[in-house]
């Protein structure tokens, strides 16, 4: 059975516009679009059919069905024949959409809802999903109709992988060009040479640049030969990570990134510079974590 493109929606437009960009990632995969609304209210106890006093197509079920409906309009808009499968499910958004994502090839959402507090930059349904879901992650943020390369941000990190094959994959779908960033400095923690070695401290800047540079190489080795026909830019800044992939998402249609690097504490599940893009970002992101390399 073919795995589908999920994505979670609460009625909102922004949910909407998730379900046009799921939808054509579903198309292009040649999968099936399934689309889910976590229904919380008869967990609460509440009257859910219409009110005795009120209009017949009133109440928090028929409102659920026509967001659903109208869900499933918009992705028949966006490409008419895709196969959608619709369903309403009891209970919270963020349990049902990371225990969804099991069975799904990608999730996609909104960074933001209907819920939550309207100044934050970012909805926790998207946070929870990054650090949580079982599929790659596409969060849909930024300027409206991105153009410019895939940009795949390095570290060299063995959890990248996953998030080279899925960059590759995606640009060789969109025939787009991908840039390859990794950004290094002074205060960059080299790789130690063999697991379980002790950190290395390097101060010789022209050495951890050839080393940065090896790295960058041996996360590519093998992926260029795969997909052939997708133009890389190998790009190596010495600067901060997350200030580089911001800047270069400014002129991207979607960066993709690993949910966990080398640095910072192992017992994280969502690193800082996947956060700092989820929240600042001029683009869709891709989070990826322990899913196929090449999905």
């Amino acid at each position: 059975m073919t795995r589908p493109v999920l994505v979670g929606i609460d009625g909102s437009e922004e949910s909407l516009d998730a379900v046009a960009a799921a939808a054509r990632e579903a198309a292009d995969r040649g999968c099936p679009l399934r689309i889910v609304h976590a229904f919380i209210w008869p967990m609460l106890h509440v009257q859910l059919t219409a009110s005795a006093l009120g209009p017949t197509e009133g109440g928090l079920l028929n409102q659920a069905r026509t967001f659903l409906d109208e869900a499933v309009a918009r992705a028949e808009a966006t490409v008419p024949g895709l196969e959608t499968d619709p369903e309403l499910i009891t209970g919270e958004a963020l349990s049902v959409l990371a225990a969804e994502s099991r069975d799904a090839v990608l999730t996609v959402v909104a960074s933001r809802g209907l819920g939550g507090f309207s100044g934050l930059l970012l909805g926790s349904t998207a946070v929870h999903l990054a650090a949580h879901g079982e599929s790659p992650v596409l969060v849909l943020r930024g300027r409206p109709d991105p153009q410019g390369p895939v940009v795949l941000g390095l570290d060299g990190s063995p959890q990248a992988d996953g998030a080279v094959g899925f960059a590759f994959a995606t640009a060789a779908r969109r025939a787009a060009p991908l840039v390859a960033l990794h950004a290094w400095s002074n205060w960059t923690p080299p790789a130690p040479r063999n697991p379980g070695d002790p950190m290395p401290l390097v101060t010789d800047l022209d050495r951890l640049q050839d080393d940065e540079q090896r790295l960058l190489a041996e996360a590519l080795a093998g992926w260029q030969a795969r997909y052939p026909q997708v133009q890389v830019e190998r790009r190596l800044l010495r600067s901060r990570t997350r200030p580089a992939l911001i800047e270069a998402s400014r002129t991207a249609q979607l960066v993709v990134v690993g949910a966990r690097g080398r640095g910072g504490f192992a017992g994280l599940l969502l690193g800082s510079t996947s956060q700092a893009l989820l929240h600042h970002a001029d683009c869709p992101v891709a989070v990826i974590r322990d899913v196929p390399a090449d999905s």
